[in-house]
């Protein structure tokens, strides 16, 4: 299965707006409240909703502002190139079996949209570019929330592998300063922590306003010496486009909109935030590290992207859901093929719930374990609910069954203390630091002897045809 692939964010614009999936504002609007509060209410619309197109803002000469990019399945799936109305599970199935191609080597070109502008030094003025507001009312200030940024192993620079591409949210602090925000167990972290180790800053170079594929890939929890470019190939179905950045020499998304350049500042902190964040709470105010712009390039009247984020669903949670399932299935897969599915779609995967077939008693409760000690469960998978081959995890009503029938508080509930958890999590004490549980919702067996369950009852076998029947039935009616 393939479809369009898109190079940039203009094209996928485009796209979105030939299916009826970009809504453009025609009236004036405020920057703020009315362009974050229009982002926040399309994500109430559902899984349809479509992305929004402020050229109208008041305040802003020229202004071009995308939101909601990513904001519902229909444009997650047009992102992927599948029809648009392919749903959840079916993306997420297809991302896994694309995923199986990886690596696809990128395809570096010349003469990046990016490079029709530029500025260097003091002459940098970020506000002179982009259009910032505030996203929630009580952030702290102005926030690149959806550009990816690329960083590199300072033991290892040649390693292609190794360069890093993530969304870490950045405070914007000045003309040509931003304040990052390194979670622990995430890549850049540890490159900072090994340049800051060798008395050195940290390289890094910023997209703002990029093609889908990008975006999804920057905020997938790959492992650390997978490529985030080789990845956006093998799930776009086509070698990824990448340029040479002009000051730092990193490789970055050739069809972005607007490129910064520049260091993290070695063993430097100020204070950055409160932000509301995709946890659906204010993170508050903390000690984060300092970037340095040392170079702006920016396409001719760019697109600013940006994206709402606060009490899910929002388009944080379609960008990151698909992308979080498939490496922790894919992780545990490897070393227990018993696994059958792996529903992380929730906060970045702090709950996970699992399918599994079972080889022993007391099985289940390992792989839940193994979840939360994967590269991305270190820092995330905080519940893990386990559950029978015949449960389907991406549904819930089958879920809460399980849940209802399945477990005994006595025996099923594994309490691990003092754990690591992402320091964003509101209910972590200290900021870094949880139990975490796993609940085993599935059928005890051999030797666990646990309860008295019979032959679970499953639809007849001609209720698919009947479900197809009446379907088709229905539609006749319209």
């Amino acid at each position: 299965m393939s479809g369009k692939v898109f190079d940039d964010l203009r094209s996928f614009l485009a796209e979105l707006n030939a299916h009826g999936q970009l809504l453009r504002i025609p009236d004036q609007v405020a920057a703020e409240p009315d362009i974050a509060a229009a982002a926040n209410a399309a994500s109430r619309l559902g899984d349809t909703a479509p992305a929004l197109m402020f050229e109208n803002v008041a305040g802003f000469t020229d202004a071009k502002i995308a939101m909601g990019v990513h904001g519902s399945w229909r444009n997650h799936a047009l992102a992927l190139g599948l029809p648009m109305d392919t749903g959840m599970k079916d993306q997420v199935t297809e991302f896994i079996r694309r995923w199986e191609t990886f690596p696809v080597s990128p395809e570096r070109r010349e003469s990046p949209p990016w490079a029709e502008n530029s500025a260097e030094g003091d002459d940098v003025n970020l506000f002179s570019v982009l259009p910032f507001f505030r996203l929630n009312d009580g952030d702290g200030g102005f926030f690149l929330d959806k550009a990816p940024v690329v960083s590199r192993d300072p033991e290892d620079p040649d390693n292609f592998g190794k360069q890093n591409v993530g969304i870490y949210r950045m405070q914007v602090k000045g003309k040509r300063k931003l304040a990052l925000q390194p979670v622990p167990m995430h890549d850049i972290a540890l490159q900072l922590h090994i340049a800051e180790e060798r008395g050195e800053d940290l390289p890094v170079a910023i997209a703002v306003g990029n093609d889908p594929v990008i975006t999804m890939m920057a905020g997938t929890p790959l492992e650390y010496d997978e490529s985030e470019y080789e990845m956006a190939g093998a799930l776009r179905l086509s070698p990824y486009p990448i340029s040479t950045a002009p000051l730092t020499g990193l490789d970055v998304p050739w069809g972005a909109e607007v490129l910064l350049e520049g260091v993290i500042e070695g063993r430097k902190r100020e204070l950055e935030g409160p932000f509301g964040e995709f946890t659906g709470h204010y993170s508050g105010g903390r000690k984060m590290t300092v970037v340095r712009i040392d170079r702006i390039s920016y396409r001719t009247d760019p697109i600013f992207e940006s994206l709402y984020l606060g009490m899910p669903w929002t388009e944080m949670d379609y960008i990151i859901g698909a992308a979080t399932c498939v490496p922790l299935y894919e992780q545990l897969k490897a070393e227990f093929p018993e696994v059958q599915a792996v529903n992380a779609l929730y906060t970045h995967g702090l709950l996970a719930i699992i399918s599994t077939r079972k080889r022993y008693g007391g099985f289940a409760k390992a792989v839940g374990v193994r979840a939360m000690t994967t590269p991305h469960g270190l820092g995330y998978v905080k519940i893990a609910i386990i559950v029978d081959e015949d449960v389907d995890p991406f549904n819930l009503p089958q879920v809460m069954w399980a849940l209802s029938t399945k477990v005994n508080p006595a025996g099923d509930l594994v309490q691990l203390p003092n754990m690591s958890v992402m320091n964003l999590d509101p209910g972590a004490t200290p900021p870094g630091i949880s139990d975490k549980l796993v609940i085993d919702a599935t059928t005890p067996v051999t030797p666990d002897s646990r309860g008295d369950y019979g032959q679970t009852v499953h639809d007849l076998p001609e209720t698919a045809e009947w479900v197809t029947r009446l379907t088709a039935m229905l539609s006749a009616r319209k």
